[in-house]
């Protein structure tokens, strides 16, 4: 059971951190003939979040220009999108993500669980800013638009970033884990939003309670339980918001191992966790990776990317050739 257990991302903040250098380095690699990816990859990769928003900031003040305009206007295809990716905030790169998903030409319903069923009130809350800020809209008002039935009832609920925090009543798991079997067996609307609502806003240390009592009582797991009830969308945001309360890296392992062998590498997928979690959790999700499938996540990236695309994805998922 993953209960806040050590979690360690693979980028760090670089020693002898010189954002001047940096911007310098950069803008000699953009301005140049043909750009010098390797620059770019071995600068943006190796500086963590917080000193890459300090380079676009020296950029800035050297050059009179955006950072993100020029990657964007000198690089293409899947490369474009991790440089990118990397100059983001967290905050801001969710919210990129989630107006993609929520107003691409397909609503990316995946992404959209990726997102909302793996991050903490306060994430939540930053990413609503960053999604108002960025594109002056307001992220549940689109949630709302874009989506349908009760998957869009529980995306909404998690958009509010009210989960209970760090409080379990033993005595209530029963009583919540009778109402989730219910909900199962009688599938009405009215017992679809108990599900989703327990789900949503008990704390992390309540719902461990709960999906042991659920055990107990049906003598079932939960997860094998929503998937015989519930299909579509609504079934894997459910499942995704209980494998996340479970352990996060695993659920984060088991979504690159899908994006990467059962649908031709999902490009956007695979940077998307990386990028998003580079800092948080990778180095679990790699330790899950290998563990769950005998591969490790080193190996199966190179297996299926090439080129620069592939140097800088490896770059950030790290490992060392004891990974392959």
């Amino acid at each position: 059971m993953y209960c806040g257990a050590y979690t360690q991302g693979t980028i760090f903040p670089a020693p002898n951190f010189n954002p001047i250098m940096d911007a310098q380095l950069l803008g000699g690699a953009l301005q140049g003939i043909s750009c010098e990816k390797d620059v770019l990859i071995d600068i943006l990769t190796q500086r963590c979040n917080s000193q890459r928003l300090m380079i676009a900031e020296a950029y800035r003040d050297m050059y009179g220009r955006d950072l993100i305009t020029d990657l964007k206007e000198n690089l293409s295809h899947h490369f474009k999108e991790v440089m990118v990716g990397l100059m983001y905030s967290p905050a801001s790169y969710d919210a990129h993500e989630l107006w993609h998903a929520l107003k691409g030409v397909d609503t990316e319903e995946k992404c959209l669980i990726d997102i909302l069923a793996s991050r903490s009130n306060t994430e939540i809350f930053q990413m609503k800013e960053a999604y108002l800020m960025q594109y002056n809209t307001d992220l549940q008002q689109d949630i709302n638009s874009e989506t349908s039935g009760h998957f869009r009832d529980t995306l909404m609920n998690l958009a509010q970033g009210t989960r209970m925090e760090g409080y379990a009543d033993p005595s209530t798991a029963a009583q919540d884990a009778m109402i989730l079997w219910e909900a199962c067996q009688q599938k009405t609307g009215e017992h679809k939003n108990m599900l989703q609502m327990i789900l949503c806003n008990r704390s992390h240390q309540q719902l461990w309670m709960v999906f042991q009592e659920f055990q107990n009582i049906s003598g079932q797991d939960i997860v094998d339980a929503i998937n015989e009830c519930y299909d579509g969308y609504f079934q894997e945001l459910l499942v995704a918001i209980v494998l996340c309360i479970r352990d996060k890296p695993s659920y984060f392992a088991y979504r690159l191992y899908n994006a990467i062998h059962d649908f031709g590498f999902h490009n956007k997928t695979v940077i998307r966790i990386l990028i998003a979690r580079s800092e948080i959790d990778l180095i679990n999700i790699r330790q899950r990776y290998k563990e769950r499938y005998g591969k490790s996540l080193f190996h199966d990236i190179k297996h299926f990317a090439s080129g620069h695309y592939e140097s800088a994805l490896l770059a950030i998922c790290a490992g060392d050739a004891e990974d392959y």
